[in-house]
């Protein structure tokens, strides 16, 4: 039987504000290129410093979930924002652990080693990429490689990542590709932006004393993730 372990994280970039001018420079070339009017520039500028978090080399993740597909339990691990002490608690069957950054990546990986099968919605991507660079800047050594061959068929017995993105679009051949909020719908799942929150948001929920908010809507991501898993596993899965 193999054991399935669902995951996602959360990220924050950094305040580009406070970055060296070369950083800034670097960050800021392609935009100046890009634009095509003095006038185009600052909302340009504004996407990028709002996007910071999307790259490892800017941001850093704020919360881990993981959900064991058989036991139905599942964990997410968070930051306590800068600017109010936040405590762990336990709601819904998930239990929520306050840890840094490197605590949570070491957590993270200890708990991979002990699975075979890994499920993501766009985590070759986004989650497993960012989640080993940040692993490495810490001097962590990844337990697993969740990068390997994409095709279900080509990956070793020991790490077989299922990334609904790349499933349920047949690897990109779907013409319209979706979101997870897109799948959910059409599915007749449970949303995880349902109650207000994205991943918009959560730049500002940590800045604002908020991070119990973004891991509670990490684990309603995880739950969401599970049960279009469980979709797919019923019904396109060969």
């Amino acid at each position: 039987m193999r054991h399935t372990l669902i995951f996602d994280i959360e990220t924050v970039g950094e305040d580009f504000d406070t970055l060296d001018e070369t950083s800034q420079d670097v960050l800021t070339r392609w935009i100046k290129k890009k634009s095509e009017s003095d006038e185009r520039y600052p909302g340009a500028l504004a996407d990028m410093k709002n996007g910071m978090g999307f790259s490892p080399l800017t941001g850093q993740i704020v919360a881990i979930g993981i959900y064991d597909g058989e036991r139905e339990k599942g964990a997410v691990y968070f930051q306590s924002s800068p600017q109010k002490e936040e405590k762990s608690f336990e709601e819904n069957g998930y239990r929520f652990t306050v840890m840094n950054e490197k605590e949570m990546l070491q957590k993270f990986w200890d708990i991979a080693e002990k699975y075979d099968t890994f499920v993501t919605f766009n985590g070759r991507q986004f989650d497993v990429p960012f989640l080993m660079v940040r692993s490495a800047v810490h001097g962590i050594r990844p337990s697993k490689n969740l990068l390997a061959n994409r095709y279900l068929n080509a990956q070793p017995g020991n790490a077989r990542h299922i990334d609904l993105f790349d499933q349920l679009t047949f690897y990109g051949a779907l013409r319209r590709k979706g979101g997870l909020h897109l799948w959910c719908r059409a599915f007749g799942i449970a949303s995880p932006k349902a109650q207000g929150v994205d991943g918009d948001d959560v730049k500002a929920l940590f800045e604002n004393g908020k991070s119990a908010n973004i891991a509670r809507y990490n684990a309603r991501d995880l739950r969401a993730t599970y049960e279009l898993y469980m979709k797919y596993n019923q019904f396109l899965q060969f």
